[in-house]
């Protein structure tokens, strides 16, 4: 099957990665954009975990308060150069982080943040609900339930407000794919009026 260009533009379009990728990702899928979407996200992954021992040198502080002025959040994206650091989709990307840390609430940024205290209390917690279930499926639905639980509290495991179908980890593989630099999120923390 021949690719048409305005099948390339149209991947374009949804991921900003460039044309070379999206046509090598539908050539691949053969013509099917679903499968090439599914293609781009795993060479994200790929590229982005061959980039991990690199050093991040730049960055850049985005905010956003939101339109009642009740919440705002603030974000650190780093990357290994300036240039990227200077670009205005990498702007752009820290402000959409920003943006969905106002509305998400996450807690934590990555699972090695969640103390083996608040591990214990969830535990408890959930210790409670699976009684009387069978012993050899206890277990398993512990654990789903405490992964369900801290997932929703977690920043790179939230999906994006903007695109549900992405985490805010596959974002951020997105934009490494397509900068072709390391990038994460340093830091940010949430502002609510009369949040404690």
């Amino acid at each position: 099957m021949a690719i048409t260009t305005e099948q390339i533009k149209e991947l374009r379009d949804m991921t900003g990665i460039s044309v070379m990728q999206c046509k090598k990702a539908l050539e691949e899928a053969g013509g099917d954009k679903e499968k090439a979407l599914i293609l781009l996200r795993k060479k994200g992954s790929d590229i982005a975990s061959k980039k991990s021992d690199r050093t991040l040198g730049a960055g850049t502080v985005a905010a956003y308060i939101h339109s009642n002025d009740t919440i705002g959040a603030m974000v650190e994206l780093v990357s290994e150069t300036d240039f990227v650091s200077k670009n205005e989709e990498f702007k752009k990307l820290a402000y959409d982080i920003a943006m969905h840390i106002s509305a998400a609430c996450p807690t934590y940024l990555s699972k090695d943040e969640i103390s083996e205290e608040a591990k214990q209390k969830a535990t408890e917690v959930f210790e409670k609900e699976v009684e009387g279930k069978p012993e050899e499926m206890k277990a398993k639905i512990l654990e789903g339930k405490l992964a369900s639980y801290f997932q929703d509290k977690i920043l790179l495991e939230q999906p994006f407000i903007k695109n549900p179908d992405l985490t805010i980890s596959q974002l951020i593989e997105n934009a490494i794919q397509k900068f072709g630099e390391k990038i994460e999120v340093a830091k940010f923390v949430r502002f609510g009026v009369l949040e404690k």
